[in-house]
């Protein structure tokens, strides 16, 4: 049994759903939500969408995770946005986005859990910490409410900064955000 491993008890809403998708404890729920398909939900104020929309991001599978466990009184987990330089070698998918506007790489923002200091990430069947941990530039706790706007202003202020960093970035805000869509678009 995983250390981070508890049993379901709790008949809150996030576990009640769990629950009724034939998960008794946190391994089976991170197993569950793993193999659910990356792809956005329609309403990420609501994390009874990632059951509903039969998928999730990184943000929503992430969230519903850690409402689990606080549903569950485990303090030990923490739900953690890094911003990692996401690059083709760290993300193949991307890659040929990245070619076109001629970018090594871009600071992209991704939700996990740590639990004590271990990294979970569920993201999705493969994902592991050795997909972004070398190339993870800042960690930043934060509460399952805080993936929609939260995280996107923390987001472009780190954008912000990275343009300011590196003058031979000749995009603006809008037009990295564009790209970075287009990278989000190829991973779907």
């Amino acid at each position: 049994m995983n250390s981070f491993n508890f049993k379901i008890n709790s008949d809150q809403e996030i576990s009640h759903l769990f629950l009724k998708n034939n998960c008794s404890d946190f391994l089976s729920a991170s197993e569950f939500i793993r193999n659910l398909p990356y792809r956005r939900n329609l309403n990420k104020d609501n994390l009874a969408t990632v059951f509903i929309d039969e998928c999730g991001t990184c943000s929503t599978k992430h969230a519903v995770l850690k409402t689990l466990a606080e549903e569950n009184n485990q303090p030990d987990f923490k739900l953690i946005l890094g911003i990692f330089r996401m690059n083709g070698n760290n993300t193949p998918k991307i890659k040929t986005v990245l070619e076109k506007y001629n970018l090594d790489d871009i600071p992209e923002a991704h939700n996990y859990l740590k639990f004590k200091n271990q990294i979970l990430d569920f993201t999705k069947k493969d994902s592991s910490e050795q997909d972004f941990i070398n190339e993870l530039l800042e960690e930043t706790e934060i509460q399952p409410h805080q993936i929609s706007e939260f995280k996107i202003e923390l987001h472009k202020n780190y954008l912000r900064k990275w343009i300011a960093e590196n003058p031979q970035i000749h995009y603006s805000l809008e037009e990295l955000w564009k790209i970075r869509e287009e990278c989000i678009t190829a991973l779907s």
